[in-house]
């Protein structure tokens, strides 16, 4: 259990002095002014628990740091663990006890905060030593309910399951979050009377999405849903479809997607507009057009001819899922073509039956075969083969896997990820399909599983572990089938953009028959082959619900049902608390949107306004090294300049410090030894992305869009400068890959203790509004052994970074002398 263990691994032996201070009783009872029997039963059964935690932490340790690594088939198994269930949620529950105590400490009595505090209805020190007291006996009643009687439901016992998927998503960090807002939801229950009460629930009545579209309702919508593997056609199809008609709307997941879409319907000459979170074209002279757009940009107002929504099992994303809903249920479209995986049928033909769309299933087979190897490239990039692609997961590690092949085959090697340029992405591509030049090689993002056309004959996963902005975790059965189903030479309907291009026969492509090369799907370290043999051999779970977001009317009709001086984040948590859900939907995550609204509360905007920073692209990761974060600091600076409609000229931001790219050619050299620099990059960038989606919805706050869009470009161009440095040390990303392994094998063991049965497939997250791939993972080290003069891998946690755990080391020369697995 990585962030638990590693906090574990830092307590004492336990004494009765800790067990006191552990202990959850009211702190008039640890003072001792009550000689409250049941506080020092309290008492003995905490300083009890503490001395089998002890007897137990090594055993623990042990089976997570040295146990046999197992593949996913014996994941799959429920073997006998050294811990039950029970003891993990006592576990769990001596680090709530602990991290409570520090969150409240950090809160401040009520003399240091007295207005904050008064909005919660406390007001004086006593009332709120009482409500902590209180706040912690229902810790322990929410506790003893999931470790005696089994109660662990959003329904049955809300608290613990708040607090477990915080911990198990964000580990400490989100954990201390949570109890914030546990802890101001507490204090705010018992302020309303029951009939504000019986409002707030009957506004939270979530159980009916579909009447949020009642313009969509008055409609007799078609639904087609193409589902089947990739390399299949369904998107091709659907795409046919969407040319064939007067209007209508592409919307996919990725950026990059909507730009091909968009190049591809500009290139044949149908007038198309652009719209994404950061980005607007619209066509000029023409009085209609069709759209192409990221999910969450889907226009619900316009009605159209025909609609296409791409990768649609995405509607089961814990983050992004809300979008996809809301384009099902509603896009004005007469045809509305969903593509995506076969286990999401008999959720859409549920929903269309809800709403009395006709829904027709086509279903496709691969149009080539698909085969895992049985060996891997043992780490060596001579056994490489012409049309091989490699996929990793940052920006870092793509740029160094070039040099690497580079330097080892003397071939030259494309590359490819979402957030290049889009002219440069596509000639990536083309010099790696051209088949008569040295471009043997591709190394590219699991952007590519997403329908780039890329002509690829294997697919090599560098790793089959992943950071994916919250936590280091295994890469899911679907992610691999959908990444690892790119291999093999037919063409995706794509292609159509170069055809288009070139004058080619419209229907060039929809002629071509299926080429008979079997694609080939491997690893390139043998530690990982295993788990993607694993993954296709077995199915994933059918998706069986949608996910859902309180829209912003309803959370700013929620609103006015709070005081003025309501913090926002505690308006949300309330909802989610009440939130009634049919059993076709659940809730999205909140995490985010909770963190953001704390950011804002302190200027005086509208709800509406609140509402529309919610979804501002932020992210609030810690930066290494003890940088700031100055994501933080640039969103306060623009919610400020929005509620005091000041000038929002990008030159007049403090936060956005531009210095950084009035280096000259000799003083960037001289930084390229420095992790700080890139990371610096990365965070402007960050920032300007964010000026330029506030620019689309304050246009006339934020007036200096031409120059951020400059901005931006010249900054991506220092990063890919940066990056083109980037040299390839053998050792050092042996040693990357194992501690991602390890910090994914850890984590897998978290969910598998504090979820048990409950455990659910991760989908393949890709967040809209970031670039599609991270610079950095969360292992990143820049060539190690050159900066630091060895090998160090540094894992994120709270407070500070530490080494992992000791771990065999790998070498080169282990690797080729161990097999293939």
């Amino acid at each position: 259990m990585n962030a638990l263990l590693r906090n574990a691994y830092k307590w004492p032996k336990c004494t009765p002095a800790s067990a006191a201070a552990f202990s959850t009783a009211p702190s008039l009872w640890r003072k001792g002014g009550s000689s409250s029997a049941k506080a020092r039963e309290r008492e003995r059964s905490v300083l009890k628990l503490h001395q089998e935690v002890n007897d137990s932490l090594d055993q623990l340790k042990d089976s997570l740091d040295h146990g046999e690594s197992a593949s996913r088939a014996g994941r799959a198994t429920k073997n006998k663990t050294t811990f039950s269930q029970k003891r993990s949620y006592q576990m769990f529950e001596v680090l709530v006890n602990a991290r409570v105590n520090k969150v409240l400490r950090e809160l401040g009595d009520f003399r240091d905060r007295q207005e904050d505090w008064r909005a919660f209805g406390v007001n004086n020190q006593l009332q709120l030593d009482n409500a902590i007291g209180l706040f912690k006996k229902a810790l322990d009643t929410s506790f003893a309910k999931a470790t005696d009687g089994g109660r662990i439901s959003r329904s049955d016992n809300p608290l613990f399951w708040n607090l477990r998927n915080s911990f198990v998503k964000g580990d400490s960090r989100g954990l201390s979050s949570e109890l914030v807002h546990s802890f101001q939801t507490f204090l705010m229950k018992e302020r309303f009377p029951d009939a504000i009460n019986e409002l707030h629930r009957q506004i939270a009545d979530l159980r009916f999405p579909y009447e949020w579209y009642p313009a969509t309702r008055m409609l007799q919508r078609t639904v087609h849903l193409h589902v089947g593997p990739t390399n299949s056609g369904k998107t091709y199809n659907a795409l046919k479809a969407l040319e064939g008609a007067k209007t209508g709307i592409y919307a996919g997941p990725l950026r990059l997607l909507a730009h091909e879409i968009w190049s591809r319907f500009t290139a044949k000459g149908k007038p198309c507009a652009l719209v994404t979170g950061e980005e607007v074209r619209i066509p000029e002279g023409v009085d209609r057009w069709f759209h192409s757009c990221t999910v969450e940009m889907s226009p619900l107002n316009k009605p159209v001819d025909v609609a296409v929504v791409d990768e649609i099992q995405m509607i089961a994303s814990e983050d992004r899922g809300w979008a996809w809903t809301q384009a099902v249920l509603g896009i004005q479209a007469k045809e509305l073509h969903l593509c995506g995986e076969d286990r999401v049928v008999e959720l859409i033909q549920d929903l269309c039956a809800r709403v009395g769309d006709k829904c027709i299933v086509h279903r496709y087979q691969r149009l080539n075969p698909l085969e895992t190897m049985s060996k891997s490239l043992h780490g060596d990039f001579r056994n490489l083969e012409k049309g091989d692609a490699v996929v990793a997961f940052s920006r870092v590690a793509l740029h160094k896997l070039k040099a690497g092949i580079e330097q080892a085959t003397g071939k030259r090697c494309a590359i490819v990820y979402g957030s290049l340029p889009p002219e440069t992405r596509a000639q990536q591509a083309a010099l790696f399909n051209e088949p008569n030049n040295d471009y043997d090689y591709l190394v590219a993002s699991d952007a590519i599983g997403m329908g780039l056309n890329l002509e690829i004959k294997r697919v090599i996963f560098e790793s089959s572990s992943k950071f994916d902005g919250n936590k280091v975790r295994n890469l899911t059965i679907p992610e691999i089938k959908q990444i690892g189903g790119r291999a093999g030479r037919y063409r995706t309907a794509t292609a159509e953009i170069t055809s288009a291009q070139q004058g080619a026969d419209e229907n060039a492509v929809a002629e071509k028959k299926p080429q008979s090369n079997t694609g080939w799907v491997t690893a390139f370290d043998f530690r990982d082959l295993a788990d993607i043999q694993d993954a296709f051999q077995r199915e994933a779970k059918p998706i069986e619900t949608a996910g859902l977001f309180p829209p912003a009317n309803v959370i700013e009709r929620f609103h006015t049902y709070f005081p003025p001086r309501t913090p926002t984040s505690f308006v949300l948590t309330r909802l989610r608390e009440l939130a009634q859900l049919s059993p076709r939907f659940h809730l999205c995550d909140f995490d985010t949107a909770l963190e953001i609204a704390d950011v804002i509360q302190p200027y005086n905007l509208s709800v509406a306004d609140r509402c529309v920073f919610l979804n501002c692209p932020v992210s609030f990761r810690a930066a290494r090294d003890g940088q700031s974060n100055g994501q933080r600091e640039a969103l306060q600076a623009f919610a400020k300049c929005v509620a005091e409609m000041g000038s929002g000229h990008l030159l007049d931001f403090d936060c956005i410090d531009l210095s950084i790219l009035d280096l000259d050619e000799e003083s960037r050299m001289a930084m390229f030894n420095n992790p700080g620099y890139l990371q610096s990059l990365e965070q402007l960038h960050q920032i300007i992305t964010m000026y330029l989606w506030l620019s689309y919805r304050y246009e006339g706050v934020f007036q200096s869009q031409s120059l951020a869009f400059k901005v931006k470009e010249i900054v991506e161009d220092r990063i890919t400068e940066f990056l083109d440095k980037l040299t390839y040390v053998t050792y050092s990303q042996a040693k990357r890959r194992q501690a991602i392994r390890q910090a994914a094998e850890r984590h897998r063991k978290t969910e598998e203790q504090l979820l048990g049965e409950e455990e659910q497939e991760h989908l393949q997250e890709h967040h809209e509004e970031e670039a599609e791939e991270p610079i950095l993972e969360i292992v990143d080290e820049l060539d190690p052994e050159e900066i630091l003069g060895q090998t160090q891998v540094v894992i994120e946690e709270e407070g500070g970074a530490e080494d992992p755990e000791p771990a065999p080391e790998p070498t080169p020369e282990s690797e080729k002398n161990q097999g293939s697995g």
